[in-house]
């Protein structure tokens, strides 16, 4: 299966990178220029934090590209995780700037150096905030579009960047009015926030690469798409393995009816993996089968007790997959508890007692599930 909007989502992080790139460069040598001339420590720190913010698109542009190479024997899942890897060099890149703005803002403190300020230094000066504020929100806006983290952290620190311009400007102004230096101490307190949004950004990053939840959304509307099929009673154990944004592979489990033919399941489960698909970009792997009793009215009616039992503990998400075999005798059903709960050995065992207790002629077989996704 291909999805189209891998390329066109490829294209627009590209064309926006470029953009971030060439508008950072061009800001990074006018302030350069205006740092050397007017001993300014913090327009010069300003100046390499463009420069740092080029470096950014740079990587994103270039993690957006490897990302978007097709699937090998080595890689049969895509390269998509490769934004993630980006992502947490943009990071680090970032932290770089933080550090050493911090580093040259307390030397400037220890050893003050006059600052002289011209018109066309703060001139320069406030049309790069507006420019930065411009590029962040667009950058945002894009990467959430997208759903690019990298787009969307270059935003942020574009954001950043712009309030640390406006500190510059602002303490120009007080050293104009006043004849007080505040421009260093604003140098430390904008590097303090570039190093916070940094090690945000790494732990997001590790985060994403180890592996996190399925978000709430997607499971919903992938579940409500299998539902809508005739025939299926729910749709349970969802697992969607992220390759990459946008890109994700898993495996479900569906309840049908006990009387569904094999050429029916085969013909149903291919139509779902298509849907599901064409309308969330999913892979579904493998989807399993839950048979459910519906050609006896006594089973059935076994089915609802039991489910009232399940109800009354509270740290039971959820029940699926009951089936009564008549035949052997067994009574089958998978229990989901939350995450993390320290009773769930014991109240299997009490629920199993329970249900024997009630029906005698059942073997009760109850099997725990992992709560993998909403």
């Amino acid at each position: 299966m291909e999805n189209k909007n891998v390329n066109g989502r490829q294209k627009t992080i590209v064309k926006t990178s470029i953009i971030g790139i060439i508008s950072n460069f061009f800001l990074a040598g006018f302030k350069a220029v205006i740092g050397f001339f007017t001993n300014s420590i913090a327009i010069l720190l300003d100046g390499v934090n463009n420069l740092t913010d080029s470096f950014s698109s740079v990587v994103t542009l270039v993690g957006a590209k490897l990302s978007g190479k097709k699937p090998d024997a080595k890689h049969p899942y895509g390269y998509g995780r490769i934004e993630y890897v980006s992502t947490l060099i943009v990071a680090f890149i970032i932290l770089y700037a933080g550090i050493t703005a911090l580093i040259e803002s307390v030397k400037k403190i220890i050893s003050p150096e006059e600052t002289n300020y011209s018109t066309i230094a703060l001139i320069i000066i406030g049309v790069a905030v507006i420019v930065k504020i411009f590029l962040g929100l667009y950058f945002k806006k894009v990467g959430k579009k997208v759903n690019s983290d990298a787009l969307k952290a270059s935003g942020n620190d574009a954001l950043m960047d712009s309030i640390l311009s406006l500190s510059t400007l602002v303490a120009a102004v007080i050293f104009i009015l006043f004849g007080l230096s505040l421009e260093a101490y604003f140098g430390v307190v904008i590097s303090l926030f570039i190093l916070k949004i940094g090690f945000e950004m790494i732990g997001n990053s590790v985060s994403q690469i180890l592996g996190e939840r399925v978000e709430k959304s997607i499971a919903k509307d992938v579940k409500e798409t299998i539902t809508s099929f005739k025939g299926i009673f729910g749709a349970y154990d969802l697992i969607l393995n992220n390759y990459g944004p946008n890109i994700y592979m898993g495996s479900v489990h569906i309840e049908v009816e006990d009387s569904l033919t094999a050429d029916k399941i085969d013909e149903l489960t291919r139509e779902i993996s298509k849907k599901v698909f064409s309308k969330h970009s999913v892979i579904l792997n493998a989807i399993g089968i839950y048979s459910v009793n519906t050609c006896d009215n006594e089973l059935i009616l076994i089915r609802k007790d039991v489910q009232s039992m399940v109800e009354e503990y509270k740290q039971i998400v959820q029940m699926h997959g009951f089936y009564i075999n008549s035949k052997e005798n067994k009574l089958n059903f998978d229990i989901v508890f939350n995450f993390g709960d320290q009773t769930i050995n014991d109240v299997v065992i009490e629920l199993k007692n329970r249900i024997k207790e009630k029906y005698p002629q059942y073997k009760v077989f109850i099997n725990v599930d992992m709560d993998y996704s909403d």
